[in-house]
């Protein structure tokens, strides 16, 4: 039996994961270390959290005698690391959050980690590491890393430490870097949940400059299915990009769900870009493909009718997000523009 500490497992990705995991697997203990900031949500988890197999503990991946705690009573052998300030817009609003949980964070787990020489630790990582592409081009595992916002640099950071406990401990890690993600229980200050619920409460939907910023977009159960391949059959020291080949201007993904939704694009609303707004990020994964076998199982089409569906199927679970505070941050970043 595994002992597998999930960090940020009550966050869109990992909770996603834990729930995709403990569904089809009764081989390993699930030990969940979430701080539960805004982002994060145990009605995520309730189809995992009556399992024998699941715990949760409450805490910041940043406090050293916890996460200490955590690897001694549970015997923790494998880490997979979610964990992460993973918002561009809210880390150049602030970026002081950023670089104390995905650098220092990330950094107490290693520490951690190597004194209880756990057998495999995955760094759960992003192509936004890589920078901007022109028109063409795709991100390969050998693209130098050129970050450009807080974000982005705090996750380049802690990828770069990973790789130097690879290096100079002998740590046995991985690195996965994935394009963006979306489906079930997703923040709605991301693009594509924002975009959802505006549409269903015939809200203005506030679009970034010109709308054709490119994203490469995945499912997130596809890439899970890709992080549990990775984790199981990875080979130590190496980086393996995740990505669908979904390319789409955030424009026609806007006017796609307002499609679905029968509603009409008065709703669009230009607002001022944000700093340092990447241009395009395009993922070539035809590592994971070609050693590991991984493929997408999920066409965009169906994913983002299915995501959309859900969305409208679980008005309960959003309304409660989109009240309280986050209404303030909603003020600030897009009607004050």
């Amino acid at each position: 039996m595994k002992n597998i500490l999930v960090t940020g497992g009550a966050g869109f990705i990992g909770s996603n994961f834990i729930n995709y995991i403990l569904d089809k697997r009764d081989d390993c203990n699930i030990i969940n270390l979430d701080k539960l900031t805004y982002a994060g949500n145990l009605e995520n988890l309730m189809p995992s959290e009556k399992k024998e197999n699941y715990h949760f503990i409450k805490g910041d991946i940043s406090n050293f005698e916890l996460v200490h705690y955590i690897f001694e009573k549970y015997k923790i052998k494998h880490v997979i690391h979610f964990a992460a300030e993973s918002h561009v817009d809210r880390s150049i609003l602030g970026s002081e959050i950023f670089y104390r949980t995905n650098v220092l964070g990330t950094n107490v787990l290693l520490e951690v980690a190597r004194k209880f020489e756990v057998e495999k630790f995955l760094q759960v990582s992003t192509d936004e590491v890589y920078g901007s592409l022109g028109k063409d081009g795709l991100f390969t595992e050998s693209t130098p890393l050129s970050p450009n916002s807080p974000y982005s640099s705090s996750k380049a950071a802690a990828d770069m430490m990973v790789m130097s406990f690879y290096h100079t401990y002998k740590m046995p890690v991985i690195i996965t870097r994935c394009s963006n993600n979306y489906g079930p229980y997703q923040f709605p200050e991301k693009l594509i949940p924002l975009m959802i619920i505006n549409s269903i409460n015939n809200k203005k939907l506030p679009v970034y400059g010109d709308g054709l910023y490119v994203r490469d977009w995945i499912y997130v159960i596809d890439h899970n299915k890709a992080v549990e391949l990775v984790f199981e059959k990875g080979k130590i020291g190496e980086v393996y990009n995740i990505g669908a080949s979904n390319e789409l201007p955030n424009i026609k993904i806007i006017k796609l769900i307002l499609s679905y939704l029968k509603k009409g694009e008065e709703l669009i609303e230009y607002v001022k870009d944000r700093p340092g707004h990447d241009r395009r990020y395009a993922i070539d994964s035809t590592k994971i493909q070609t050693q590991l076998g991984w493929k997408p199982a999920f066409t965009f089409e169906n994913a983002i009718a299915d995501t959309i569906e859900w969305y409208l199927k679980n008005e309960s679970w959003w309304k409660r997000i989109i009240s309280g505070e986050y209404q303030k941050y909603y003020e600030i970043q897009y009607l004050s523009r």
